[in-house]
């Protein structure tokens, strides 16, 4: 294994180039959540340059690489859609520019989060020049909307494409430490209804906004009360909008909403999440809900999911973890820092939905995340390279 492992850095170290490269054409794509298309193109592009067994697109527009076919699976994923540029004032250089410049790949979606597809196809590419011939399976998976559904492709990855993998990397941004879990979240709305009334003699009706506010101002004191764990942190809840309505700017307005970005650490449930909201408006005229997402992916199939993301954290002890640490210190002769995301992740699916283990590690520090100026170095992908195709050899052969 020692000289494996030191092929891997020698090879890993031979194609940085490559990968930085292939990222930098990547980025130069512009691939919005339901918009991939042209971005996933490249990715099979360069999957079957790599030398992949198998490379296909799922019916909901996941690029899905194979190498090997044995009967255990590890599962390497990795999202292609980002977020937008924000405002553009913000932005030193073009974020479509893929410039490879100082020791990094400059760009949206460079850390969140193509670096990670890239070093696993080049990861791919070592594996297949190495000769691994090991019985178990491997599948590259660049998936698609995640920015806008966490775990929604992986919904369709395993009840529709029927994979579901032993164990599963997610190559989101982790500043090259092992991550084994995070937060959920889930998203709410709250409704009210009251009654409109000339805005003369507000007291003939029931103004919604005013009940919303005094429900804001009571969930603004639940968040200082949620739930803590040791590892993941406090729960949160915050109103990220609010919209209202009225016949006219001369009424009370009889409509109010808002919507609740609610972070939830372990213990906490969706059931129990609502129920807390619940109680602050039991006397009001108010509906609370979970919402739905269901769009049209870029390949027209229409799909989607309740938009509950469950918390989720692997055991340090867990074999998905010690196999990743026994891997990174094998490779790089020090111990890896095992932590946590601070945002959510298509593990929400993956693990806590499907419990199949799961940990994290790729380029790229989570704080560029959504950020003007996002880069990632070059260093970190030829490390995350390593990591990915070691992982392979270890979870080959820790049975």
């Amino acid at each position: 294994m020692e000289n494996t492992f030191k092929k891997i850095r020698e090879l890993s170290e031979k194609y940085r180039d490559y990968t930085a490269h292939n990222l930098s054409k990547l980025v130069q794509i512009k691939s919005l959540s339901t918009q991939e298309k042209e971005v996933q193109l490249e990715l099979k592009h360069q999957m079957e340059e790599a030398g992949f067994d198998e490379v296909f697109i799922d019916g909901l527009g996941n690029v899905i690489g194979r190498i090997g076919n044995g009967k255990r699976i590890l599962a390497y994923d990795g999202h292609m859609d980002t977020v937008d540029f924000g405002n553009m004032e913000n932005w030193d250089f073009d974020p479509l520019s893929g410039e490879i410049k100082d020791g990094y790949v400059l760009g949206r979606g460079s850390v969140d989060q193509e670096g990670g597809p890239a070093s696993f196809v080049t990861a791919g590419r070592i594996l297949k020049e190495m000769g691994f011939d090991k019985d178990v399976t491997l599948y590259f998976v660049g998936s698609v909307m995640e920015e806008d559904s966490d775990g929604l492709p992986w919904k369709y990855i395993v009840e529709e494409d029927k994979i579901r993998p032993d164990f599963a990397i997610s190559t989101e941004p982790t500043n090259l430490n092992i991550y084994r879990g995070h937060r959920g979240r889930m998203e709410i709305e709250v409704s009210f209804n009251g009654l409109s009334a000339h805005g003369s003699a507000p007291e003939r009706g029931v103004n919604a906004i005013y009940m919303a506010s005094r429900a804001a101002l009571e969930i603004e004191k639940l968040n200082e009360k949620l739930a803590y764990d040791e590892f993941l942190g406090r729960g949160s809840v915050t109103i990220s909008e609010m919209v209202t309505g009225s016949p006219s700017l001369c009424a009370v307005a009889d409509f109010a909403k808002f919507h609740l970005d609610r972070r939830l650490t372990w213990g906490e449930t969706k059931e129990s999440a609502v129920k807390e909201i619940e109680e602050i408006v039991k006397d009001m005229n108010a509906k609370v809900e979970v919402l739905q997402y269901h769009v049209k992916a870029y390949t027209g199939l229409e799909y989607g999911m309740e938009k509950y993301y469950p918390t989720w954290k692997m055991p340090e002890d867990h074999p998905v973890v010690q196999t990743g640490v026994s891997a990174y210190t094998d490779l790089f002769g020090k111990a890896p820092l095992v932590d946590k995301w601070t945002f959510s992740t298509n593990g929400v699916v993956i693990n806590g939905i499907y419990g199949i283990p799961t940990i994290g590690f790729g380029p790229g520090n989570e704080v560029m995340a959504h950020a003007p100026n996002e880069k990632v170095p070059i260093d970190h992908l030829e490390i995350a390279t390593a990591f990915y195709a070691g992982y392979a050899y270890k979870f080959a052969d820790n049975k």
